[in-house]
């Protein structure tokens, strides 16, 4: 350490002549303690105020230059000395020695910059001011093509400076997505696939450019699909196959680049690396099936890369998806749970797969999860059922498959996605079903559990569900047993409620239920309806300027249809609904002034 001492004092003088020599021994001395403990030489550097000295000593005509470049390299190692560097003025000559043409000295200064900018806001906003990613970005543009070793070194160490340059920063990166410097690295991992380093930090930067939105239509314009996919079928490392996968899940979220990644064949690897990790205990094997299988599901959220791989259900991918549904492994379950819930979002891949015979592999599925309990498997089959029962062909079929036998054993679930999914999976699968809906409507266990879930404050999703399957049992069953299984379990005044909500869909359904409640078993009903206000409900309705004429429509057959009954008939004396309704006689729509006639020749004869 005595002699860093006194290399530093002869470095001050040095620094302030030009005799190079001395200036050269005195820096390979530094480069030496530099070697041999970075940190206590660094700090040394600094208790002698050092750093102010350097940039005097960045000439781009000096043979000192690069070692000089090399010291600030390997001081930026160090956390502590990064403020210091920009504080002490190195980022503008440093940047100047960019312009050079001696490959020594771009890859010294280089790391230098790309030290100085890792996890430091100031040396980034420093080279960003000094316009050093500018100059980067088209060195490695001009050097792309040459496969020299040398150069090779070279455009690494650029690269990598770009990456600390703009690592988690979204207005550093957009800058760089600006400058176009996306092909140039595309071209970069096609051109060098063969030297590892270069193409890691080629990913390293893919990975942090492409969570930026704005990447994506450039990453389109390029052949990254091919390339990532030539690149991950020469690996057999677990870590850089993760590298590959954590750039490939953020552009799969675009659907454009979905399709390129499937035509470029990355389902084949996906494939592969779930064939040779299923069974595998460790736990990178673990990872990279999660990683694979989760990678495959979002492919298939995009309409054409899906439809691609469906090939009219006779897809080998289809088929390979289809055998993980029966497999020991859960990840592998729910992957393929989610595939069929994803495979099936058009009519037509809907009832292949319910005449191929899906619906009884899922319903195995979901029996093996009654006990096992995997909420995520139960919410995956739940999902792709529900979807797989729009199709109204599909509706009687998978009913008498035993579906709703099957959902109806998670009743007692006490989680909301899945709560929320097996009221979906009914509510669709009674749609125009009347035997089915009254066979539900009547279980006493199924409405009561209804009528709690519509009360779920703190999950809008099941307490907005739950209401629509109560009415919708009535509404397809249109029966008074029904109705009065409703009635008895307390049902009637979530009905008037939903009457009230900001979806028109749900309001017009409310009311439609309401109406045969009314028509079906009114006295039976009239209790719920004094003591839920629906006379109230409904005159607020149809005064409701906002109100679509579909809802007054059905309020008005609602009021007709609670004339028969005493109490109800004076709440709407009592609210002057005349006034109201004679209003809707001159309504635009057709229908509503049509019925809106017809309400007032009713109150009138009955006041």
């Amino acid at each position: 350490m005595d002699n860093l001492s006194e290399a530093l004092e002869k470095l001050k003088l040095a620094s302030t002549d030009s005799t190079t020599d001395r200036a050269e021994s005195c820096l390979d001395c530094l480069l030496k303690a530099l070697a041999n403990n970075n940190t206590e030489a660094s700090m040394k550097i600094q208790e002698m105020d050092i750093l102010p000295l350097l940039p005097t000593l960045l000439n781009p005509q000096s043979s000192c230059t690069p070692k000089v470049a090399n010291i600030i390299a390997e001081v930026a190692k160090n956390e502590f000395m990064r403020s210091p560097c920009v504080d002490a003025g190195l980022i503008p000559p440093l940047v100047q020695l960019l312009n050079s043409t001696d490959q020594e000295v771009l890859l010294q200064t280089g790391r230098a910059l790309g030290n100085i900018c890792y996890d430091s806001h100031e040396g980034r906003s420093a080279v960003h001011l000094a316009g050093g990613a500018q100059i980067v970005a088209e060195h490695i543009k001009s050097l792309s093509q040459n496969t020299d070793v040398e150069n090779e070194k070279l455009l690494t160490v650029l690269c990598g400076m770009l990456v600390n340059y703009s690592n988690d920063n979204d207005s550093l990166q957009a800058q760089l997505i600006n400058m176009g410097v996306i092909p140039t690295l595309v071209k970069l991992l096609g051109i060098h696939s063969r030297n590892t380093a270069l193409t890691e930090m080629c990913l390293i930067a893919f990975g942090n450019l492409a969570e930026l939105e704005s990447s994506k239509e450039q990453f389109a314009s390029t052949n990254i699909a091919e390339e990532l996919v030539h690149l991950f079928q020469k690996q057999s490392e677990h870590e850089k196959k993760e590298m590959i996968f954590e750039v490939l899940a953020p552009l799969a979220e675009n659907d454009v680049i979905k399709l390129q990644l499937v035509e470029a064949g990355v389902v084949e690897c996906l494939l592969e690396v779930v064939a040779h990790t299923v069974d595998g205990e460790r736990e990178e094997d673990v990872a990279q099936l999660k990683t694979a299988s989760d990678l495959m599901v979002l492919l298939l959220l995009g309409d054409e890369s899906m439809q691609k791989l469906f090939e009219g259900g006779r897809g080998s991918v289809f088929q390979r998806v289809l055998s993980w549904i029966p497999s020991h492994n859960h990840q592998l379950q729910l992957a393929g749970a989610l595939a069929i819930a994803n495979f099936a979002r058009n009519d037509g891949n809907c009832i292949h797969m319910v005449d191929a015979g899906i619906v009884q592999k899922l319903l195995e599925l979901l029996d093996r999860h009654v006990e096992e309990g995997n909420v995520t498997v139960q919410h995956a089959a739940l999902s792709a059922l529900r979807n797989l029962a729009i199709p109204v062909v599909n509706k009687s079929k998978m009913l008498s498959a035993g579906v709703a036998d099957v959902v109806l054993k998670f009743l007692q679930s006490e989680m909301p996605p899945v709560q929320f999914k097996l009221l979906g999976t009914l509510r669709m699968l009674i749609d125009t079903q009347a035997e089915a809906a009254e066979q539900l409507g009547t279980n006493g266990k199924l409405v009561e559990r209804l009528v709690e879930w519509c009360e779920a404050k703190d999950h809008a999703g099941v307490m907005g569900e739950s209401n629509r399957l109560l009415s919708a049992l009535i509404r397809h069953s249109k029966s008074k047993e029904v109705v009065r299984t409703v009635i008895q379990g307390g049902g009637v005044k979530h009905l008037v409620t939903m009457a009230t909500s900001e979806h028109m869909i749900m309001q017009n359904e409310a009311l439609v239920a309401l109406g045969l409640i009314a028509a079906l078993d009114l006295a039976a009903a009239e209790k719920d309806f004094v003591g839920s206000s629906l006379v109230s409900v409904l005159h607020k309705l149809l005064s409701d300027e906002r109100s679509a004429p579909e809802i007054k429509y059905n309020s008005m057959i609602l009021i007709c249809a609670v004339m028969g009954s005493e109490p109800l008939h004076k709440e709407v004396q009592n609210l002057a609904f005349i006034d109201v309704v004679s209003k809707l006689r001159a309504h635009e729509n057709k229908t509503v002034s049509h019925q809106a006639s017809l309400t007032e020749q009713r109150l009138t004869a009955q006041s």
